[in-house]
């Protein structure tokens, strides 16, 4: 059973950062693409970023250098750092794991951006 447990959401003021973290077991995280979604009601989820298991990257064109994922192999782990936030970064932010051709996905993350 894939299990992905994401942690890190929550509210903060526009231009400000957070971090999410997306734990895993070292079988899944040693064999599959890791990446960050996003949703919201009413929208496609759509791609934040992606990352091989050699640490290729590739990110959504609305990113624009303000995020950066990376994988912490001893940590099973993959992080995405988001700064410089957008109101329009609001959204439910899901961690997925490609393994063997399918997708795996977390329970998903808040992340809200208000002042």
């Amino acid at each position: 059973q894939v299990q992905l447990v994401e942690s890190g959401g929550g509210l903060v003021q526009p231009g400000g950062s957070l971090r999410l973290s997306c734990a895993t077991s070292s079988t899944v995280f040693s064999a599959s693409v890791m990446g960050w979604y996003r949703q919201t009601p009413g929208k496609q989820r759509e791609m934040v970023a992606t990352i091989t298991v050699g640490g290729s990257s590739a990110y959504g064109d609305f990113v624009k250098g303000r995020f950066t994922i990376s994988r912490d192999k001893p940590k099973n782990t993959v992080y995405l750092q988001m700064n410089s936030l957008k109101p329009e970064d609001t959204a439910v932010y899901y961690c997925s794991a490609n393994l063997l051709r399918s997708d795996y996905w977390g329970q998903g993350t808040q992340v809200t951006v208000s002042s």
